[in-house]
């Protein structure tokens, strides 16, 4: 009983919320070393629970409480019906893969705009634009191109740097373009309509997409040794190569026209399209391997994903407790900056964690931080535009797909670029001496293509909000 009570006694003098900013700067050193983001988010999660409820309990008591608060988190969340889809989305990418269809998307594109500058950079651009829009994982479409695409240029005389940061880059579309699991993370984590998310995403993916193919034509124009031209397809030869892509675009079809118009929830959308998949990869010849094979891939990205979505959520659940969240969003307000200014300042801070952590991790552990005090900035009420000219609905769904972006950019940023490293290690493998220095510096232009990017979709919001306002 003493014990207890002089727990209570140290704790008493212990000020919630400065823990919580220690302990928010530990779990970011934690990522930072290396651990874990789902181990090191539960642990610092738990570790302000038990603190927290020691303090108001004592220690027995306020231990058990933290351990039974933490127990239920994974079950109330696995439970939830909209993460249902995240494993359907993935598993599409992976069947589209091990069935082919992926190089006959490519085969497609690089008849089609092969004859200009960098041609083939640009088929690679739009080919992972297609994929994506089947896949709903960026690092999956690096090294589905990569095994593709890369081969390929390097047979045409392209700089190995070159080709490698044009599949590096062009796999991050699938954080954008649906359907994205990590639009349906950030759906589940602020609270808002996947459906909306996803539909916002396709028309600032086509954006990107073209940014893209315009940037590498206009570094082939400046260093033509970049990359050639690839002409000599017949128009008969163009549109013989249309059946074999059409799989893909029916996908792509079945999924937006079905959520649009309201025949399926997104989740049902998604078994759809897996369904749609399943049944053209065996039209095609997929044999028991490479379905065994697609399947296992999509498991093991999905419980990636989910024990990252699990420790995050207690993370966050203890950040609701210390209400660090809202008092970041009064911080914010408070400040006597033009709400413009205050957006780019947290942008920046995106960019510099992206250096240090991945996509997915950096997003669930920093919104929900930075969405309440998005939402402050723009304070709209009701259907009344706030400082940013939106809505409040309409200023989650446009924040979503700009913190999106953002995120697209520390795939390819270095020292922790995932897809960098994914292109570098199919590329060793398959014996095309490209290091991951290389494939850093060739996809360092396409950091200024994200750059153009994020501030067109901030100048208009009209390209993200055109889609989801229409329902």
């Amino acid at each position: 009983m003493d014990s207890i009570i002089d727990m209570k006694a140290l704790l008493d003098g212990v000020d919630v919320f400065t823990t919580s900013l220690w302990l928010s700067g530990l779990l970011l050193l934690l990522v930072i070393i290396g651990v874990r983001v789902a181990f090191a988010a539960a642990f610092i999660g738990f570790l302000g629970l038990a603190l927290f409820f020691m303090q108001k309990q004592g220690f027995d008591r306020g231990l058990i409480t933290a351990m039974k608060t933490v127990g239920q988190i994974p079950h109330s969340k696995a439970t939830q019906y909209a993460l249902s889809l995240i494993p359907t989305f993935i598993l599409i990418g992976y069947l589209a893969y091990y069935a082919g269809l992926t190089r006959y998307l490519f085969e497609m594109a690089k008849r089609w705009v092969g004859w200009v500058p960098g041609g083939l950079g640009v088929a690679t651009v739009f080919a992972t634009a297609g994929f994506a829009a089947v896949s709903g994982a960026s690092v999956a479409t690096s090294a589905v191109f990569a095994r593709i695409a890369i081969p390929e240029m390097l047979r045409e005389g392209y700089d190995k740097r070159f080709a490698a940061g044009v599949v590096a880059a062009g796999g991050t579309l699938a954080s954008l373009i649906p359907p994205s699991a990590i639009l349906v993370i950030y759906a589940i984590i602020v609270e808002q309509s996947v459906g909306k998310l996803l539909l916002a995403g396709f028309l600032p993916g086509m954006v990107s997409a073209l940014i893209y193919g315009l940037l590498v034509v206009g570094l082939a124009r400046l260093r033509p040794s970049l990359g050639p031209a690839v002409g000599g397809y017949t128009w008969k030869q163009r549109f013989e190569s249309l059946p074999g892509a059409m799989p893909i675009f029916l996908v792509v079809f079945i999924i937006v026209y079905s959520i649009y118009f309201g025949w399926a929830t997104p989740t049902e959308a998604g078994a759809l399209g897996a369904g749609v998949v399943l049944v053209m990869a065996l039209w095609q010849g997929m044999r028991w391997k490479q379905l065994h094979g697609a399947l296992m891939e999509a498991a093991k990205l999905t419980v990636m994903i989910f024990a990252m979505i699990w420790g995050v959520l207690i993370y966050v659940r203890y950040l609701g407790f210390a209400k660090l969240p809202e008092a970041f969003a009064n911080f914010i307000t408070g400040l006597d900056y033009p709400p413009y200014a205050i957006l780019l300042a947290i942008l920046l801070a995106y960019v510099v964690l992206g250096m240090f952590m991945d996509a997915i991790g950096m997003l669930i552990l920093t919104l929900p931080v930075t969405f309440p005090a998005v939402m402050a900035l723009n304070g709209g009420v009701g259907n009344e535009p706030g400082s940013l000219g939106m809505t409040q609905d309409e200023a989650a769904i446009w924040f979503g797909i700009i913190v999106v972006k953002m995120a697209e950019l520390c795939l390819i940023t270095p020292p922790i670029g995932l897809n960098c490293f994914v292109v570098a290690g199919v590329a060793q493998d398959a014996k095309m001496d490209i290091s991951v220095s290389d494939v850093f510096r060739g996809a360092s232009p396409f950091f200024v293509a994200d750059v153009i990017t994020v501030a067109v979709l901030v100048a208009f919001p009209g390209i993200v909000l055109f889609l989801p306002g229409l329902l």
